[in-house]
């Protein structure tokens, strides 16, 4: 029996191409849990949201995480509810006036 494929959502694809542009920073959880070690890690070195934090928790497993202004959020969630962050608005629709001078 032929397997189906699985629909790829078009607002989870939106989410990811916005993610694309936030800086992303690639960690090891250590002896943390995943989530803790995120933490540890925007404290330490002060990053400023947005941004994409991939945390390694062995070597099969990477679990992402979205550093926004509210908190840190599973990236998954953000890819499907990216609408919700007011830090991903401004990547999801540049300024018409550059891309009018563009143009011309």
């Amino acid at each position: 029996m032929a397997r189906r494929r699985k629909r790829k959502s078009r607002r989870r694809q939106e989410g990811r191409r916005i993610l694309e542009h936030v800086p992303q920073y690639s960690i090891e959880s250590g002896e943390d849990k995943p989530v803790t070690a995120a933490r540890k890690f925007i404290q330490a070195e002060g990053i400023a949201p947005p941004a994409l934090l991939l945390v390694k928790r062995n070597e099969h497993t990477t679990d992402r995480y979205f550093w926004a202004e509210k908190g840190l959020f599973g990236a998954q969630y953000v890819e499907e509810n990216h609408f919700l962050f007011p830090s991903l608005r401004v990547l999801e629709n540049p300024p018409e006036k550059e891309l009018v001078a563009a143009h011309r």
